[in-house]
């Protein structure tokens, strides 16, 4: 028997595992080998593959009708016409203003709380439905004002 001689290695060996194929990253094994010499090992950056969203398509499905359901229209439902407001200012006496601030704390104390407007309009309502007497005695108690805005006093 002879004997052959193998030749020494001078730095690390590294081998790559099966599995390391696969991932394209190299595996080191500790070398047996006395020397403290290392390799320099080359790093395989592993990119992942662009997957690119497909965007959702919208399905629309076509169910043929029947000419009974065809020829039937819904019926729109006719909503009562909301008023056309109208904004206005006016002039009013101090103390007739304190009584519209005193009807409307009677109000919430009735546990049906009102706003001013509220108040003015319930009070056109009840005019409106006088006689033309009483209407006119109403007018009378009411004294005229300038009309106008009111000068500051300073």
């Amino acid at each position: 028997m002879t004997t052959t001689k193998k030749p020494a290695l001078s730095a690390p060996l590294v081998v790559a595992a099966p599995t390391a194929a696969k991932r394209d990253v190299p595996v080191k094994q500790k070398a047996t080998t006395s020397t403290a010499a290392k390799l320099p090992v080359r790093k395989v950056a592993v990119k992942k593959a662009a997957v690119e969203k497909a965007a959702p398509q919208k399905v629309v499905a076509q169910v043929p009708l029947s000419k009974a359901f065809a020829s039937a229209k819904p019926e729109k439902i006719q909503k009562p016409k909301k008023p056309k407001l109208v904004r206005d200012s006016f002039t009013i006496p101090k103390a007739e203003y304190l009584v519209l601030d005193e009807l409307k704390q009677r109000a919430a104390t009735l546990t049906r709380p009102a706003k001013k407007s509220e108040l003015l309009r319930a009070g056109i309502k009840i005019l409106a439905t006088l006689s033309d007497a009483s209407f006119l005695n109403a007018l009378e108690r009411v004294p005229t004002i300038k009309t106008g805005r009111p000068t500051l006093n300073k």
